[in-house]
């Protein structure tokens, strides 16, 4: 059985908040940031710029959101906002919205206090690459611990790099309660020092790495391992917290597709147009200058000549409304 958190991120329940960019472990080669995130002190809730706390609850109500990843750079170095997004997401949704959050820092007791106290769920430790193998006697055996006296659950987040045993020993010796382990991605943020390390994409992937599966070979028969897939993050895991977010903001003429994305139509006339042309107020939303509308319904109006012109808009339900197509009527 795959941990809470795991749960519903697969079902795209999951709010992201990444809320410090700095990291005390510069010598990473595999960081997955890219120059807008490395290094900077600006909040995200998902792709959306905080800049109150509104920002992080509306994100958040916006995707009816079932949980909280939180995210750096290094949350453990940015406590007291850590601490202050999860009382603030806690009292907004209750005990049930399920938090978890990335470190790569062990970080003491007192961090896990504040953390549990705040309403921290679950904590999922990435000790150094360079530390893999020889981390029992060490305070990272020790955090595991420390983290479960003070609430938490403990956990190992894990890139797949190559198999090691001493996660699977820490879960047999009941100091973990799961490993996760991500398939080994290069990114803008990493690629260069990537193939300086000498690795490669695996062919036919836009980001996976060749060799990144056989790490289930040697751990992937456990039952408290997860090998989660590059793949399944952006089809599943992403589609779907679009997919939420899509039907939670969707107007009555919006349609949503299969990928999480809105589809409606836009055309430069006016409410009065509309309405002398007999479509009801529940098809249509008037900006400044066009409105928008059920995109089947202006088609309709554009063969019929009733209407001189349009485009159907295919659009992100994010915060900055990407927009992915366009496709003029005429």
């Amino acid at each position: 059985m795959i941990s809470k958190g795991c749960e519903q991120c697969a079902k795209g329940g999951k709010m992201v908040l990444f809320v410090y960019g700095y990291c005390d472990q510069r010598d990473c080669f595999y960081c997955p940031l890219g120059e807008n995130r490395k290094n900077v002190t600006q909040t995200y809730a998902n792709e959306r710029k905080v800049e109150s706390d509104a920002d992080v609850l509306e994100e958040a109500h916006k995707m009816d959101a079932l949980g909280t990843s939180i995210t750096g750079g290094e949350p453990q170095e940015a406590m007291e906002k850590t601490c202050r997004y999860l009382r603030l997401l806690k009292e907004e949704f209750g005990e049930d919205h399920h938090t978890h959050l990335y470190t790569g820092i062990t970080g003491g007791r007192e961090n896990m206090r504040r953390l549990s106290e705040a309403g921290l769920d679950e904590i999922r430790f990435h000790p150094p690459f360079e530390q893999w193998g020889d981390l029992h006697g060490t305070e990272w055996e020790d955090i595991l611990y420390i983290a479960r006296e003070e609430g938490l659950t403990p956990a190992f987040e894990i890139p797949g790099i190559r198999a090691e045993q001493e996660f699977i020993d820490f879960l047999d010796e009941g100091a973990a309660d799961f490993c996760n382990i991500n398939e080994f991605e290069m990114s803008d943020g990493n690629y260069r020092r990537m193939q300086e390390q000498g690795f490669e994409l695996r062919e036919g992937h836009m980001s996976a790495v060749e060799g990144s599966h056989d790490i289930l070979e040697a751990m992937g028969d456990h039952e408290k391992v997860y090998f989660c897939t590059s793949v399944f993050k952006d089809a599943a895991q992403h589609r779907n917290r679009l997919k939420r977010m899509a039907k939670t903001i969707r107007r009555e003429f919006d349609e949503v597709t299969d990928d999480g994305t809105l589809v409606y139509g836009k055309a430069w006339e006016t409410s009065e147009q509309l309405a002398a042309l007999g479509v009801s107020e529940e098809f249509y939303s008037e900006k400044s200058d066009h409105v928008e509308l059920a995109w089947w319904l202006l088609e309709e109006m554009v063969e019929d000549g009733e209407v001189g012109k349009g485009e159907i808009v295919e659009q992100y339900p994010t915060a900055d409304g990407t927009v992915v197509e366009r496709t003029p009527l005429a």
